[in-house]
């Protein structure tokens, strides 16, 4: 009986048992300390580098700030279903993509979601490389950084197997000590240079592109940034003691403190061109030549280990999310296969080099599953879930559609997609196909046209396909 309780327990924790009331162990500030822990890591950085080159830094501040809060207040409402019933987004999709359905997006989607980790792994060796190389140990960097990016992806592979207790102490003390280095970057930057120089800075990039492009362009990247929050950011509210605490725990971790930090990496960007007429993301390298040796040997080794915490994190939050679709499999296991993922692309070097794209191309898939979710939660299913067909019990079928596929919502994902390369906007070679772009960028037209789709399915004879459960929902 003890070892049954232990197993049940651990399937809670680092499965997709449902969170009883009991069971559940963060408040507010724990959420929103561990949510804002993993949304602040120095991709953020990165992220507001990429956006400087394109704007002048009001529009810039305009642009990461509104794209990011707009969509992550919007996409995080389901979050009041996730902590209602215990579980994440993925028990939910069940219902939207069918069981098999969940099981292969879940899994293409957390492979794209582990290309973040490797920027991570990447930053971390890059911060430590620099460390050493202020105490003269020289270290080179294409020997060393697939070694300490690897060692990063490791001792974050320690902090998941440790579940959410080890990640909520981990960021406790990370979170409060990267808001204050932030704090400090952005008055280094503005004392390093002055704002008036900064302020001056005409974008890097113009590529015979109008104002109203450059501003969408950047959009695009904000708007895929805000959606690669969305498929994981339904994982850690189910521990949330209340509805209320897990929506504004996340919504603000997500739709404020990251994109502040984001911003913070657009400044320094900006102050690095005019202080030395490079524009530069690695924010180890923006430290280091801004600020004064004592500060960015500090700032360095924080910005390092906040790293490996974000590895930790999402190492957790992506192997749940892939556990909803194949919940046999143990999440150690998982975690382990992971690390040997992440490691791979860490070593290989590339996710960076493809950064705009890489981010475009898996908001591309999130985005349909957000408009969906907010069609299905809030007008089709009208908050409400059948949890046996969700957990397939006996007798209890309604979302098993058609051999395990919800077609319906299968066809909305990948007609949404199509489209928008075909139509709309190609990631790839960052080409405007439609002026829809410059009103809803890429991403978002997914969101709003995979909503779309799925609403207007919904209003034919399909309705009794994808409401299986009419008559079987009881809470």
């Amino acid at each position: 009986m003890s070892k049954m309780n232990d197993f049940i327990q651990q399937e809670t924790i680092t499965g997709i048992v449902p969170m009883t009331n009991k069971d559940r162990q963060y408040s507010f500030w724990d959420l929103f300390l561990s949510t804002s822990g993993f949304a602040i890591a120095t991709w953020c950085y990165t992220q507001g580098a990429y956006v400087a080159q394109y704007l002048t830094f009001n529009q810039m501040l305009i642009n990461i700030f509104s794209f990011n809060i707009i969509w992550v207040f919007i996409e995080c409402l389901p979050i009041l279903f996730a902590v209602k019933y215990g579980i994440d987004l993925w028990i939910w999709l069940r219902a939207v993509l069918g069981k098999k359905g969940v099981a292969i997006l879940s899994t293409v989607i957390s492979l794209a979601n582990f290309g973040w980790y490797a920027v991570t792994a990447d930053l971390f060796a890059s911060s430590m490389i620099h460390l050493a190389n202020n105490f003269g140990l020289g270290l080179d960097k294409g020997v060393w950084a697939p070694i300490l990016g690897t060692l990063c992806v490791l001792l974050g592979t320690l902090i998941a197997l440790g579940g959410p207790d080890v990640i909520k102490g981990t960021n406790r003390f990370l979170v409060v000590a990267l808001l204050f280095v932030g704090l400090i970057i952005v008055g280094i930057c503005f004392v390093a240079v002055p704002i008036s120089d900064i302020m001056n800075v005409q974008p890097a990039i113009q590529e015979n592109l109008t104002p109203i492009e450059r501003f969408m362009m950047s959009g695009e990247g904000n708007v895929a940034v805000a959606f690669s929050w969305s498929t994981q950011a339904f994982v850690l509210p189910r521990l949330a003691k209340s509805e209320r605490s897990g929506y504004w725990a996340t919504a603000l971790s997500y739709g404020v403190v990251a994109p502040f930090f984001a911003a913070t990496g657009g400044v320094m960007a900006l102050a690095m061109f005019v202080k030395t007429g490079v524009y530069e993301s690695d924010p180890t390298t923006m430290l280091s030549t801004l600020s004064t040796p004592t500060f960015a040997l500090l700032s360095l080794l924080l910005v390092a280990f906040a790293n490996i915490g974000t590895q930790g994190t999402g190492s957790y939050v992506n192997c749940m999310i892939v556990k909803s679709g194949m919940p046999k499999v143990s999440y150690k296991l998982m975690v382990w296969i992971a690390m040997v993922y992440v490691s791979l692309l860490t070593i290989w070097g590339g996710v960076e080099e493809y950064f705009g794209s890489f981010i475009s191309l898996a908001a591309y898939i999130q985005g349909p599953i957000i408009g969906m979710i907010v069609v299905d939660y809030f007008i089709l299913r009208k908050r409400k879930l059948d949890l046996r067909s969700a957990y397939f019990l006996e007798r209890h079928k309604a979302y098993e559609f058609t051999n395990g596929f919800n077609l319906v919502g299968l066809s909305c994902v990948i007609i949404s997609l199509l489209v928008a390369v075909l139509f709309v906007y190609n990631p790839v070679t960052k080409h405007i196909q439609s002026p829809m772009f410059l009103l809803t960028t890429g991403s978002g037209f997914t969101a709003i046209f995979g909503g779309l789709l799925y609403w207007l399915a919904s209003l034919t004879r399909l309705k009794r396909y994808m409401l299986k459960d009419k008559d079987s929902v009881k809470i």
